[in-house]
């Protein structure tokens, strides 16, 4: 499979054996390669960690906005937080399943639905640092208001149009959602789900080829249901290139005026019970060639560079709604008697704070670190946002469960009930339900790890993947073979030696130092791994996918412990860090705990028997376990 991902614009090379996949995992794979941003062009902390290299010039010191950009957010965040407190009431949302019109109307006149739209095409023109950090307000107030914006700005029309956008589209649709009128993104579809592969929704073109033709029916659309225009994904009609026919995914901005747009459901969900989304369907829609976003065949392309920067806006949410529960959890736990001491001092319940607070340290740490970096332009944060996504709304649902836990019996009656008997109308049951949905949303946690494994291979795979195909020529692997044991000759020397003039650990704080340094050993362990991993499975490394999320979740801990000490750091710089030290020596320590048993699980596991396991459940062998239920007939 041809990969376009090669330094210099040098011949692309085969890198991935796909010669015994079937036919429509080979296709999903091909198009969704082809859609690849090519790496290496600006740096990536998280890509340099894979490769065992901890690039601190990248985050220390902890990128802070400016003074400018701080008052122009405080002013915002200010005008949001007093908006939210006298004219939202979340549980009310939450009972009707609506969000009421004055509600929109407010958010739009505070300029919330273009947080980010330059002032010149009617937007507040603020930075993405203030963007997480109103996702966090709202994220500590109500699961639907936060889905709501987060929908329209994150993967909606503005984000793509900001990228992608021409001048003309930008003239005719930023104003138009900068002022309130809400968008949406179309990519689901029944029975396909995300895969592009698949897609069954296409776009003809006319016969003057100035229009597209669009049908077909899209799944899970937020915001579908009341928004004006939305970004559609669509199949169009293939290309020839490198002498193979290849599946062309287009993006298009469709207009709900459009005649042949129709809402056909609106889906109900378990929380986010006000989330406008529903089924969409396109029955002939005439939509023109100018409404193509990026071009002809790049829609997928759009959807991934939309969705690197739109998944902040989870992790963001997610912080606010871990910050939420701290404070609940503090006043309970300090206040509520039982066994002769508030419950706060049994060690059980000491145990969960005390990794609450620091998991909501790092959390944020992490977040508002990728947001600046997306702020400076000079970094590559696909990973860095993936990682904040998958490790953020994990984290955020451990703690959401914890706080029930502490809160008990009062954790899992509803606000109203507690409102009617006299009690303070804390919703942890609403927080529950609102966030499980987090870990599904924009990828679920197993696409994300499959995602970052495929990222972080990327330098090996080009480097001696096509040594490693048995479907290349065997003068081709020899070649490729050469060049790579060139490269690796020096590099694995560095991964038990280090690398010369690396290391942060010797300017910070003696409680950070040795965390700082643990992050860099690991770094180059994790890379041995990796290239071992490699050289064990070949091209079926793909395949081992358990393995690659534990070295996954290895990664995602080296780069919180990272994010972590620069930012406990920066604090202690300011004259405000003997808390922060606190909290990050504990996060620390308990990550390191989890890399080390990640580590020995990569070694020692159950997994091919477990998935042996599983392939006998599918073919019905153990049905006789499922005796003794009512069971549904299907």
């Amino acid at each position: 499979m041809k990969t376009n991902v090669e330094a210099g614009g040098a011949e692309p090379a085969e890198v991935i054996d796909t010669s015994k996949m079937n036919e429509g995992k080979r296709q999903a794979l091909e198009l969704a390669e082809s859609s690849r941003e090519a790496a290496g062009q600006v740096p990536s902390f998280v890509g340099q960690l894979f490769m065992g290299r901890l690039p601190w010039e990248l985050i220390d010191p902890y990128p802070e906005p400016t003074a400018e950009d701080r008052a122009a957010g405080d002013d915002f965040l200010a005008r949001l937080d007093a908006f939210l407190r006298t004219h939202t009431d979340p549980d009310a949302i939450d009972r009707d399943g609506e969000i009421p019109q004055e509600v929109m109307d407010g958010l739009a006149a505070l300029g919330a639905f273009g947080i980010k739209i330059p002032t010149a095409y009617g937007g507040l023109g603020l930075s993405q640092v203030t963007y997480s950090r109103a996702a966090m307000l709202l994220g500590s107030h109500c699961g639907n208001l936060t889905a709501l914006l987060s929908a329209h700005q994150s993967i909606g029309v503005p984000q793509p149009l900001l990228v992608f956008g021409t001048d003309d589209q930008k003239r005719r649709y930023l104003p138009r959602v900068a002022a309130g009128e809400l968008s949406a993104f179309a990519l689901t579809e029944v029975g396909v789900g995300s895969d592009p592969a698949r897609m069954q929704t296409h776009a003809e073109p006319t016969a003057d080829g100035q229009h597209f033709v669009l049908n077909g029916e899209k799944l899970w659309c937020t915001n579908g249901t009341r928004a004006g225009v939305m970004v559609v994904m669509a199949r169009t009609p293939p290309k020839v290139v490198n002498g193979k026919e290849r599946n062309q995914i287009t993006a298009f901005i469709v207009e709900a005026t459009m005649p042949g747009v129709s809402v056909v459901h609106r889906c109900r969900f378990m929380g986010l019970r006000a989330l406008y989304n529903g089924v969409i369907r396109f029955e002939n829609v005439k939509v023109p060639r100018e409404n193509i976003l990026l071009a002809e065949g790049k829609g997928l392309r759009v959807a991934l560079t939309t969705l690197n920067t739109g998944r902040l806006t989870l992790p963001s949410a997610c912080v606010g709604l871990s910050k939420r529960c701290l404070g609940i959890v503090r006043r309970w736990a300090g206040a509520r008697e039982q066994w002769g001491a508030v419950i706060g001092k049994h060690a059980a319940i000491a145990d969960k704070i005390a990794r609450l607070a620091a998991d909501t340290f790092a959390m944020e740490a992490m977040t508002l670190l990728t947001a600046a970096l997306v702020d400076r332009h000079q970094t590559d944060i696909r990973l860095e946002a993936a990682m904040c996504k998958m490790w953020g709304t994990e984290r955020a649902w451990r703690i959401v469960d914890d706080t029930m836990q502490i809160r008990g019996g009062r954790g899992y009656e509803t606000a109203d009930s507690l409102r009617a008997r006299g009690e303070a109308p804390i919703a942890v049951e609403r927080f529950m339900r609102d966030s499980r949905i987090n870990l599904i949303f924009e990828g679920s946690s197993e696409i994300m790890r499959l995602f970052i494994a495929r990222e972080a291979l990327d330098p090996h795979l080009k480097l001696g993947g096509a040594a490693l195909n048995p479907k290349l020529p065997v003068a081709t692997r020899l070649a490729a073979g050469a060049r790579a044991a060139v490269f690796y000759a020096g590099w694995y020397v560095r991964q038990w030696v280090g690398w010369v003039g690396g290391g942060r650990g010797a300017g910070m704080h003696p409680a950070l130092r040795r965390h700082a340094r643990y992050a860099e050993a690991t770094s180059r362990r994790l890379a041995r791994a990796l290239f071992h991993a490699m050289l064990r499975h070949g091209p079926k490394l793909e395949r081992e996918q358990v393995l690659l999320g534990r070295l996954v979740d290895i990664g995602t801990d080296v780069f919180a412990i990272a994010a972590t000490c620069a930012r406990a750091q920066s604090l202690v710089d300011g004259g405000h860090g003997e808390e922060a030290l606190a909290l990050a020596d504990v996060f620390c320590r308990d990550s390191r705990g989890r890399v080390e048993e990640a580590f020995r699980a990569s070694a020692h596991n159950t997994d091919h028997a477990r998935y042996r396991l599983a392939r006998e459940v599918l073919e019905g062998k153990f049905t006789w376990l499922e005796d003794g239920i009512l069971a549904p007939g299907a």
